[in-house]
């Protein structure tokens, strides 16, 4: 991780050019709501360090992290001539971090690619790992590959034009380290409302990247520990196909999916009592606001790419600052679900 200490621009473009010859391309994938604002400054730096680079904006939304808009990436990297030398920058959220990640992975079978967060989303989770993927019409992020990024660039400034659903969705997935690694985080984003302009919002980023390179660090290929940062994915994925992805954005969906996570392990006598009243209240704080119910989620679980046989990981909370992975019977899921 790099967190910028001059203009983003100027720390991207200093920084890109170590990585890249003369002679070769940069791609900037990125969407029309940020690149009409940093995308034509960011270009214009790389040029002025005499780097060769090109725009590839997609229209924003879960809706373009598909295979159409893959195949339209490779068709613009023919076009403009990226070579297997050069350089696939992601400039925005989490949606062009994924796409443009697997872009990079696959185009000549893998060339280089920089992570530069627009979200605190991506700053906190989708830009740090190395995990890409797109959609397609059987589920989310079922098509992807690890590829790790040559750096990622973090610049809280960035925030500064993020809408307040979307600072809060972040702030969802930093609630998340907090309950799955670190009470103390946890207690610290209790105790402080966070906002854009927070002076100390860059600690609580850092700490949310050291936790999550950490867990990545001794499982690179999701086999095992990093299951853990999937608290409340199973459910929340469950939510998103149940609505067919359109009633929340992801971000609200795991929110649901962590609420009824820890409802889930406290029926099931894993989690502390009272945890999930905890995240509500905190979550509440934040301006998410827990409505979802167990009812019909089974049917979708049973979808779940981590499903074995029978059986599947759910990622369940002891209490507040530790998670531990439980594999559990289909059944037993789905007999827990009803109580719910």
């Amino acid at each position: 991780m790099v967190v910028a200490r001059r203009s983003f621009r100027e720390e991207a473009a200093s920084r890109i050019r170590e990585f890249v010859s003369p002679n070769e391309k940069i791609a900037i994938v990125s969407d029309e709501n940020v690149w009409s604002l940093y995308g034509a400054s960011l270009l214009n730096s790389l040029k002025a360090h005499g780097c060769a680079c090109f725009p590839a904006v997609i229209t924003p939304g879960e809706d373009s992290k598909t295979m159409q808009t893959l195949e339209w990436l490779f068709d613009t990297f023919t076009r403009e001539g990226l070579g297997r030398g050069g350089l696939v920058v992601a400039l925005g959220g989490g949606i062009v971090g994924d796409l443009a990640g697997f872009a990079a992975a696959c185009w000549m079978r893998g060339v280089r690619y920089v992570q530069i967060p627009t979200s605190l989303l991506a700053m906190v989770t989708t830009s740090v790992g190395g995990n890409t993927a797109i959609d397609i019409p059987a589920g989310k992020n079922l098509v992807g590959a690890f590829h790790q990024p040559s750096f990622t660039l973090v610049d809280p400034d960035l925030l500064a034009t993020l809408p307040d659903s979307e600072f809060s969705e972040g702030m969802a997935e930093v609630i998340k380290y907090g309950a799955i690694q670190s009470k103390v985080l946890f207690n610290n984003i209790d105790a402080e409302k966070y906002d854009v302009f927070s002076p100390s919002l860059i600690d609580v980023i850092t700490d949310c990247i050291r936790i999550k390179a950490k867990i990545v660090s001794g499982d690179e290929l999701d086999s095992g520990r990093r299951e853990l940062l999937n608290f409340g994915h199973t459910l929340g994925h469950a939510i998103e196909m149940k609505y067919g992805y359109y009633r929340y954005p992801h971000g609200m969906a795991v929110v649901e999916g962590m609420h009824l996570s820890a409802l889930f392990g406290e029926a099931a006598g894993i989690t502390a009592p009272g945890t999930a009243g905890r995240l509500e209240s905190l979550f509440e704080k934040y301006g998410l606001f827990c409505k979802e119910t167990a009812e019909n989620l089974f049917h979708f679980i049973k979808q779940d790419k981590k499903i074995t046989g029978d059986t599947v990981n759910m990622v369940l909370l002891r209490g507040i600052g530790k998670a531990e992975i439980f594999e559990m019977p289909l059944s037993e899921i789905e007999d827990l679900l009803s109580d719910l």
